[in-house]
């Protein structure tokens, strides 16, 4: 079965990079508003301007980056951005250590790591394009589909149970690291890149910088499926902090079960993400996106009923993991739906421009949400996401879509070999 195939030596490195960084940000899942909320007694407020500043200057400082990746080796850019990150990570326990950690230098960090993940993640859907055959693409972004889930699934609760033992700091030590083995692995990666050329001299042009969005936004399929992401995605984002100041503040839940909360329904990942290649061969790609973009929004309204206690946990849980099961399913399709809509010379800045977006809405969203929280209640604010998010299923595509890629111009770019 072609789930079950290798897809080459080069491939299992960038997969086992991406795990071993997967794994480290799961073990430090939530650790910024954690620390937040416990060493620096944050409100609401400060805790959802932590998780909106640094996504929204992220992505500001993520703009030009676009076409300056789609004109260097992706590896090299990967590397780079993944040795960023583990530097300013790092600075966090040396601030702590010494009695300087400031909610400022939080806001920083955050910031950094945003800008890099935008950077990382559009390089590695172009390096990964270029890596595999089209028809191996949705077994390529399941494979990393499932992983991200499987990491969540075990990082949260050891990393819960480490910060009760060594204290609030040390799973950015193990995210930090797993950086730096991330960077060494995708180094380990043989095969020759070529750099990508231009035919005209200069720096980037004012338009390069909007190729992106021109490209999601004349394009009628990616255009109802990138609104809907934002929406989708910004508003389960944006209910993440104040769900942490909820259970972690008002109900009084102790670290290791809000990271169980999360970590139990992330079995629901593995299944989906499993199953992804096998629903599109029987029903469909469009049939799945639209169905399973409808299921992923009706469930968020339910953490708005959470109670302290057994019942509370259970009811996190099985949100939770109604949710995943959507999402892991929904995510590898949407994502190789896009990387086969989009032309080799244009997938850097799509995806960053997707990852710009997404990053705004998100922080946009999370303001609105800590200023509802902190003039009503954070349960207030999470019921009121979990309504809106209702309207969502209205913006996904109608019918099946049958755009094609735009031909590829070489004037502008010579692709990965």
């Amino acid at each position: 079965m072609s789930a079950r195939r290798s897809l080459g030596r080069r491939f299992g490195w960038l997969w086992a990079s991406y795990a071993v960084s997967a794994y480290g940000s799961g073990l430090g899942f939530g650790a910024l508003p954690l620390i937040a909320v416990l060493v620096l007694q944050a409100s609401p407020a400060q805790v959802s301007v932590l998780a909106a500043l640094g996504p929204a200057v992220g992505a500001l400082l993520a703009l030009p980056l676009g076409p300056w990746v789609e004109f260097h080796r992706k590896r090299q850019v990967m590397i780079a951005m993944d040795l960023a990150r583990f530097a300013v990570l790092l600075t966090i326990p040396v601030a702590y250590a010494l009695g300087r950690l400031s909610f400022g230098q939080l806001l920083v960090v955050s910031a950094v790591v945003a800008t890099a993940k935008i950077a990382f993640n559009a390089a590695s859907g172009a390096f990964l394009k270029a890596l595999v055959r089209p028809d191996d693409l949705l077994v390529a972004n399941a494979r990393f589909e499932s992983t991200t889930w499987s990491s969540i699934a075990l990082g949260p609760p050891l990393g819960g149970a480490a910060v009760g033992l060594f204290g609030p700091v040390v799973t950015i030590v193990a995210d930090a690291l797993s950086y730096l083995l991330s960077a060494l692995g995708i180094t380990a990666i043989r095969g020759h890149e070529d750099r990508p050329r231009r035919t005209c001299a200069g720096r980037v042009r004012a338009g390069e910088l909007l190729d992106g969005w021109r490209h999601l936004l004349t394009h009628r399929g990616l255009r109802a499926l990138y609104l809907n992401q934002l929406l989708v995605g910004g508003l389960i984002m944006a209910t993440e902090p104040l769900l942490a100041v909820l259970l972690l503040g008002e109900l009084g839940f102790p670290p290791w079960q809000y990271g169980l909360a999360f970590a139990v329904p992330c079995v629901g990942g593995l299944i989906g993400s499993r199953l992804a290649r096998r629903v599109v061969a029987r029903h469909g790609q469009h049939r799945i996106i639209r169905t399973v973009g409808t299921l992923r929004a009706i469930w968020l309204i339910g953490l708005a009923f959470v109670q302290p206690g057994v019942v509370g946990l259970a009811t996190v849980i099985a949100v939770e993991f109604a949710i995943i099961i959507s999402m892991s399913l929904y995510n590898p399709v949407l994502a190789t739906y896009r990387l086969e809509q989009t032309p080799k010379d244009r997938v850097v800045r799509t995806l960053s421009a997707w990852s710009i977006g997404s990053s705004a809405t998100i922080a946009i969203l999370s303001a609105l949400g800590g200023l509802l929280a902190e003039v009503t209640s954070p349960r207030t604010a999470i019921a009121v996401a979990g309504v809106v998010i209702l309207a969502s299923p209205l913006l996904l595509p109608g019918r099946p879509e049958t755009d094609r890629p735009a031909p590829e111009r070489p004037a502008h770019v010579s692709t990965i070999a």
